[in-house]
């Protein structure tokens, strides 16, 4: 069931959205617009509404979830305590695309945290999710809209080529804003560690909550980890299309390009190409697809529409994509971060 709701003039879709509220309440499953990606929501406090999530998604019970809360007092049946640098975190970016891990209450189930002690929370920021989820009138976990290990979405469009009758409704609020994924922080330790980077940087996090460093994984990275992990997000099998990525980066990028795509050999071939490549035009011959991504000099453009033309590529039937990697300053770390995950070929029992 596909409910259509204009951020811009919500009075019009109130029908839409207590329809979407009850489904929410009743233990059902709902995709709805976040300014990241689109999430599948259940009621976070329902254990066997969570595990429908987990059934529509086809994911593993080791991949933690993320709870969204529209106000302070939602938040408090979510999380036991919230500490001070957590709170100065809420205040710069709350409502916000930052995930806060802290320790969870005894009303969060098990598979919302993969039976760790700390849950992901967040306050989002379009305007559609806030007014669902007061609604609804419960905290609502909710993982990217898609099958697992797949591209997240970021249309209604995106979500239903996925999960077309697996799940209750999504809610259409049109294309999300960020394009990728919440940052997420655990700020119940000093220095506060970053376990998936998003639009809300390291610098911010720095300039308003102290020491912050990048979750370094302890060992190879696995595509299927013997244990629950740490964080949403930290997971390898995830943001990939069906076709194989092959990523270029260094300087000479024109040129890198050029030489990547003149030694990809067979099959159908997808460039990802921005606007305003540095040193020189990249040579184009050979390839069966182009996605305009956007200006190479707006990484924040370019994440809005990363995950979209990976889903374009794979739909005009790319089976090798190649794609250039913005500099890790600012949002560019979150890209760069997706990409390597797109680009893994780890195989589940590695």
């Amino acid at each position: 069931m596909r409910l259509a709701v204009d951020a811009a003039g919500m009075d019009k879709g109130e029908a839409a959205l207590d329809l979407a509220a009850g489904l929410l309440r009743g233990g059902g499953t709902v995709a709805l617009p976040t300014e990241t990606v689109y999430g599948l929501g259940a009621n976070a406090l329902d254990g066997a509404a969570v595990a429908r999530i987990f059934a529509a998604k086809e994911r593993p019970d080791w991949d933690p979830l993320i709870v969204h809360v529209c106000d302070e007092v939602m938040l408090a049946r979510v999380v036991a305590d919230v500490p001070e640098v957590a709170r100065r975190l809420m205040e710069a970016f709350w409502p916000g695309p930052l995930t806060l891990l802290l320790r969870r209450s005894e009303g969060i189930p098990d598979g919302v945290t993969a039976g760790r002690p700390l849950v992901g929370v967040r306050m989002p920021a379009h305007p559609v999710a806030l007014e669902l989820i007061r609604r609804a009138g419960v905290p609502v976990a909710a993982p990217s809209a898609n099958r697992f290990g797949h591209t997240s979405p970021t249309t209604a469009a995106h979500v239903l080529a996925d999960l077309d009758g697996r799940i209750d409704a999504v809610v259409d609020g049109g294309a999300t804003e960020c394009g990728v994924e919440s940052t997420v922080v655990d700020a119940t330790v000093s220095p506060m560690v970053v376990y998936r980077p998003g639009a809300v940087t390291l610098e911010q996090l720095a300039a308003v909550g102290g020491p912050v460093r990048m979750y370094e994984e302890q060992g190879e990275l696995r595509a299927r980890p013997r244990g629950a992990l740490p964080s949403p997000g930290v997971g390898l099998r995830h943001y990939a299309p069906r076709a194989r990525v092959v990523l270029v980066e260094g300087e000479g990028i024109a040129g890198r390009l050029t030489e990547a795509l003149r030694g990809v050999s067979g099959g159908v071939v997808g460039l990802m190409l921005p606007d305003g490549v540095p040193d020189g035009e990249v040579d184009v011959a050979g390839v069966s697809a182009v996605y305009a991504w956007g200006a190479w000099g707006r990484p924040e453009e370019l994440a809005q529409r990363l995950f979209a033309g990976l889903r374009e590529l794979d739909g005009r039937g790319c089976e090798v994509i190649v794609c250039p990697v913005p500099g890790d300053a600012g949002i560019g770390r979150a890209i760069r971060d997706r990409l390597r995950k797109a680009a893994s070929r780890a195989g589940v029992d590695d």
